[in-house]
């Protein structure tokens, strides 16, 4: 398998080098966490003149380094490799295995030429809440499974061979190293119920399992649509699930996406300039682990371009809403439409439509309505599935196909 390049990470590593902080890697499992750390971080501050005897790297969990789970075996070994004042960067993968851990590293913060960095995989780690663990001497670094330029870079084979690879098994790293739709599909299906699924269970003991399973469904079953928790405990009574509260709901979603399986994005009233509390949208941070959810079923195109659009915006560091615009109709009846997502980053803020495509001047008219109705100057995308060079619709709203959207980190800016 070719490297795979993480630029944008490692970027957010290099840029918080020495900040006095404990860099904590966070993200679903097997999104590459290890990977970032070791090659990539480590090649680069080799390549920058830092000695190898002074990048101190611990893999916790490799049997020959079990002694180090013992946070008092860890003080002392890191201390122990400590042989002059010069910067010593330490790179611990699998933090978790060590009990206290938090306790050991908020002490390594008093010598001022350690600089830190930690990853982990279990439950614990794959919590939202774990930068409080270090009681604000945390740097989250979150990561995210491979974006579709990321996969480009290391798929054998034509981009567009790489694309339906992609918006059926996802941007798992470990995708690209099997050979067969069996291995990739059953690698898919074993993750989400091994590991994913029996984390948030063991990690909330969770009694009502067959609960979360269905919760799990019903999300995958829906990206791209609205929903909330009401929504969701009235399909569990309406089958006949009568020992199931609305509070046990709200409770295994927030499990849910704390797992970072799943991201909510809420609703936003653009003319209103405020949220909407309820419903709300979720979307799955790969996309091949909600088809393989799914037993590769409900393959809605619109859906899952919608997703991968998300994520990808996700990546570029936006903050990502369902946009509600208020419009009226024909008969002068006003009535709320969509704009599939508001993406605020400082002072730069974008409305972006999904469309398969623009076949008639209906169907453009269609999509632009909503951004039409947004009275500021902020630009207007509509991201359709058509292979095309971008162009610009009569009312200077500008229309790109999905690939060149996802391949140009300045996709919204041409």
């Amino acid at each position: 398998m070719k490297e795979i390049k993480r630029d944008i990470y490692l970027n957010k590593l290099i840029n918080r080098r020495e900040n006095g902080l404990i860099k904590v890697i966070t993200g679903i499992r097997r999104c590459g966490k290890s990977y970032l750390l070791d090659p990539l971080y480590k090649n680069y501050l080799l390549d920058d003149g830092i000695k190898e005897n002074h990048i101190i790297k611990l893999e916790l969990d490799r049997e020959e380094n079990s002694k180090y789970r013992d946070p008092h075996e860890l003080n002392l070994y890191i201390k122990s490799q400590i042989k002059d004042k010069d910067m010593y960067y330490i790179l611990l993968d699998e933090i978790q295995l060590v009990n206290d851990f938090e306790y050991v590293l908020n002490g390594f913060l008093y010598e001022k030429n350690l600089d830190i960095y930690v990853t982990g995989s279990n439950s614990k780690f794959l919590s939202s809440d774990i930068i409080t663990e270090f009681r604000g001497r945390g740097d989250e670094i979150k990561i995210f499974p491979l974006s579709f330029s990321e996969f480009v870079t290391a798929f054998k084979g034509e981009k567009i061979d790489a694309w339906n690879e992609y918006v059926l098994y996802g941007g798992l790293p470990l995708i690209l190293s099997k050979r067969t739709d069996e291995e990739k599909s059953k690698y898919l299906k074993d993750l989400f119920e091994q590991t994913y699924l029996k984390d948030i269970i063991d990690r909330n003991n969770i009694q009502r399992t067959d609960i979360i399973d269905s919760i799990i469904n019903i999300l995958a079953s829906s990206i791209g649509s609205l929903t909330n928790s009401q929504k969701i405990y009235n399909t569990f009574i309406s089958n006949g699930e009568k020992d199931i509260s609305l509070n046990t709901i709200n409770s295994y979603l927030k499990f849910i996406e704390d797992s970072f399986i799943v991201n909510k994005s809420n609703r936003y009233d653009v003319k209103g300039k405020k949220y909407i509390q309820t419903p709300y949208k979720y979307y799955f941070s790969d996309i091949g682990l909600r088809n393989a959810r799914l037993n590769f079923r409900q393959q809605e195109e619109n859906h899952i371009m919608e997703n991968i659009i998300y994520n990808e915006l996700i990546v570029r560091g936006y903050n990502v809403d369902v946009g509600v615009v208020e419009v009226r109709d024909e008969q002068k009846n006003r009535k709320q439409v969509e704009v599939d997502f508001v993406c605020n980053l400082g002072n730069k803020r974008y409305y972006i439509q999904s469309a398969l495509n623009l076949e008639t001047r209906e169907k453009t008219i269609q999509e632009e309505r909503p951004l039409m109705n947004i009275n500021d100057n902020f630009k207007k995308v509509i991201v359709i599935k058509d292979n095309i060079k971008h162009w610009y619709t009569e009312e200077g709203i500008l229309v790109i196909g999905i690939q060149e959207f996802l391949l140009n980190p300045d996709s919204l800016d041409l």
